[in-house]
């Protein structure tokens, strides 16, 4: 555990790994069981379910950089658990993210 103690494993940031090698495996599956064909959507160039995922990824990163820049990372709310815990602005960026993914995967 030593070799990892430099990053701050907080729940986020589990979570956030556990969802990514999720997405990955679902993507996998995805490609296995219903092979992919590329298509052409607003961006007029063909592109398959892996383009864009990485042009989600990309954007998602984009987006909570800007997010910390301009906004923070103030937390908007606490939950009454134990002795609070706090919810960052960050899951507003997340919720963004996701919605701008599903844009992607539908329209790109």
């Amino acid at each position: 555990m030593e070799n990892i103690a430099w990053m701050a494993w907080t729940l986020p940031t589990a979570i956030f790994f556990v969802m990514l090698a999720l997405t990955l495996g679902v993507m996998t599956w995805l490609g296995i069981a219903y092979p992919e064909a590329e298509r052409v959507g607003i961006l007029r160039i063909p592109t398959t379910r892996g383009d864009r995922l990485f042009i989600s990824l990309v954007l998602a990163a984009v987006i909570h950089l800007l997010w910390i820049a301009l906004v923070g990372t103030d937390p908007i709310a606490t939950l009454p658990i134990g002795e609070g815990v706090e919810i960052s602005s960050l899951w507003l960026a997340t919720l963004i993210s996701l919605v701008s993914a599903v844009a992607i995967f539908r329209t790109v």
